[in-house]
C-alpha cells in the first residue's frame, strides 16, 4: 500500500464520505493526503457569498484534518497528477462529478494519471447518484412524479460508516486559502459541524411543520440546508435517513424536495446541454423585450426596486444574505421572464452569481420549469401574480416589511399594494415598472404565437 490522495470537490466534509472511506482503505500506514484544487474556472464563476463560504468550509476542513488539507491552485488536470507524483500515490479517490464540467475534467484528469495511478469514483453529492434511476427500458425520466415513484422504490442508501483510525499524510508546498472576499451578507456558519448543527435544529425543531409552512417567506420553517448540501458539508443520504425515522407530513414534504434535487442532477446527467439550453424547444423564438427601457427594468428587478413589494424582499434579500425562499425564486422568476420579458437565461446567471448556495442543476432547471422550456408537462402559461402571491404566503406582510424599509410603516397585508394606502406609495419606495395584467397577457400571446 502507499499514500492515498482524497481529492475533494464538492464533498467538504469527513462523515458519510464513500471516497474517503475507500481512500483509508488503499492506504494503509502511508495516510490519507486530503487536496483540494483551487480551480479558476470555478472559482471565477462563483460570485461573493459563495467564495467566502468556500473559503470557510475549508477552513473547517483543514482543522478536521489536523492541519493535512492541502490546497494547491490550478488546472486539475495538471495539479492532481504532479501531487500525486510527489507523494508517490497509487490512486486519487474522488465522489462521482456529474455536472458537465466535472465529467469533462475527470476524464481529463484521469487520462492525465496514467496507468500508473487509478482515479476511483465512490459516490456523489445525491441521496441516489444521476443515472440510477431510469424507466424499465433504461431510458431517463422526463417529468418528476413518476421520477419520485421510482427514486423511492428504489430506496436511498443508508450513510456510509464514519471513518475511523484515520492517518493524515503530509505534503510540502501547500498554497494557502484564498483571500475570502469582504461581503456584508448574512452567511451562514460555514464547515461539517455547523451543517450537522443547522440540521439538528431544523429537525428537532421544524420539521414537523416544514409540510404546512414551506412556502411562507415569513416564518422561520425551511432548513437552510441548501449551502451545506451544495459543498457536501453534509449528505443528503443522512437527511433523508433522519427524516423518515422522525416520521409525520414534515419529513414526508422535506424527503419530497431532496428527491427534486435528485430529479434535476438527474435531468443535466442525461441532458448536459439543458444547463444552458432548452430542455423543450417548443418556445424557441419567442420573442424578448430589449433596449434602454428594458435594461432599467431588468436593473430594477436586480436591485429591488420593482415597485412589488414581494418581489423587491426576495431580491433584497438575495443581496443581503445570498439566498432566497424557495417559493420566492419561482415568483421573482416568473416576473423577470414573463413580466419583464427576458430570456431566462439572464436571470439564472444572476441567480448564480448572488447565490451561496448556486448549484448549476437546480438553478438551471428551476429557471426553466418557470419559463416553460423545461421538464413540466405544460407550465409556459402560468405567470405568478406578485399581489396575490404575496397576500397568500405572506399574509400579513412581515417578509415584505423585513427586507423593503419604505414600507416598515404600513400595517397588515396592505403592504402588498402601496398604491392603494390612503396617501400613496411611501415615499422613498418606487412606482410599478409594470403594469403586471398588462405584462401577463403580452407573455401569453408571444407564448401561444410561437406555439402556432
Amino acid at each position: 500500500m502507499s499514500t492515498a490522495v482524497m481529492w475533494f470537490r464538492r464533498d467538504l466534509r469527513l462523515a458519510d464520505n464513500p471516497a474517503l472511506l475507500a481512500a483509508r482503505g488503499r492506504s494503509g500506514d502511508d495516510g490519507v493526503l486530503p487536496l483540494f484544487v483551487l480551480d479558476p474556472k470555478v472559482w471565477d464563476a462563483a460570485g461573493a457569498p459563495r467564495r467566502r463560504f468556500l473559503v470557510g468550509c475549508l477552513e473547517a476542513l483543514r482543522e478536521a484534518t489536523d492541519g493535512a488539507l492541502v490546497v494547491r491552485r490550478g488546472d486539475p488536470v495538471d495539479v492532481v497528477p504532479a501531487l500525486a507524483r510527489e507523494v508517490g500515490a497509487a490512486s486519487v479517490h474522488v465522489a462521482r462529478d456529474t455536472g458537465p464540467y466535472g465529467r469533462q475534467r475527470d476524464e481529463k484528469v484521469r487520462a492525465a494519471l496514467g496507468d500508473d495511478v487509478d482515479l476511483v469514483e465512490d459516490g456523489t453529492s445525491y441521496a441516489v447518484g444521476p443515472g440510477l434511476v431510469t424507466k424499465d427500458d433504461g431510458s431517463p425520466f422526463k417529468v418528476f412524479t413518476p421520477f419520485s415513484r421510482a427514486w423511492g422504490e428504489r430506496g436511498v442508501p443508508d450513510p456510509a460508516l464514519d471513518p475511523r483510525a484515520l492517518t493524515w499524510a503530509r505534503a510540502t508546498g501547500a498554497d494557502d486559502l484564498p483571500d475570502a472576499p469582504d461581503v456584508e451578507h448574512e452567511l451562514p456558519e460555514p464547515g461539517e459541524d455547523a451543517a450537522k448543527a443547522a440540521w439538528k435544529a431544523f429537525r428537532d425543531g421544524r420539521l414537523d411543520r416544514y409540510g404546512d409552512e414551506r412556502d411562507r417567506p415569513d416564518l422561520d420553517s425551511t432548513s437552510r440546508m441548501s449551502p451545506y448540501l451544495h459543498l457536501g458539508c453534509i449528505h443528503p443520504r443522512t437527511l433523508v435517513k433522519e427524516a423518515r425515522d422522525r416520521g409525520g407530513n414534515g419529513a414526508d414534504a422535506f424527503v419530497r424536495e431532496l428527491c427534486f434535487r435528485d430529479f434535476y442532477a438527474d435531468v443535466l446527467w442525461h441532458r448536459p446541454d439543458s444547463a444552458w439550453e432548452l430542455y423543450k424547444d417548443d418556445l424557441a423564438g419567442i420573442e424578448h423585450d430589449s433596449g434602454k427601457q428594458a435594461r432599467r427594468r431588468v436593473q430594477a428587478w436586480e436591485e429591488g426596486r420593482t415597485g412589488f413589494p414581494v418581489v423587491d424582499a426576495a431580491m433584497r434579500q438575495l443581496l443581503g444574505q445570498g439566498w432566497m425562499h424557495n417559493r420566492m425564486r419561482m415568483l421573482v422568476a416568473s416576473f423577470y421572464v414573463k413580466d419583464l420579458h427576458q430570456p431566462w437565461q439572464g436571470g439564472a446567471r444572476f441567480f448564480l452569481r448572488h447565490l451561496v448556495d448556486g448549484d448549476l442543476a437546480s438553478n438551471n432547471h428551476g429557471w426553466q420549469w418557470v419559463a416553460g422550456t423545461g421538464t413540466d408537462a405544460s407550465p409556459y402559461f402560468r405567470v405568478f401574480n406578485p399581489i396575490t402571491q404575496g397576500r397568500r404566503f405572506d399574509p400579513d406582510g412581515d417578509y415584505v416589511r423585513r427586507w423593503v424599509p419604505e414600507l416598515r410603516d404600513v400595517e397588515g397585508g396592505g403592504v402588498h399594494e402601496p398604491w392603494d394606502l390612503p396617501g400613496g406609495v411611501p415615499e422613498g419606495y418606487p412606482e410599478r415598472v409594470v403594469d403586471h395584467a398588462a405584462e401577463r397577457k403580452v407573455a401569453l400571446e408571444r407564448y401561444e404565437s410561437v406555439r402556432g
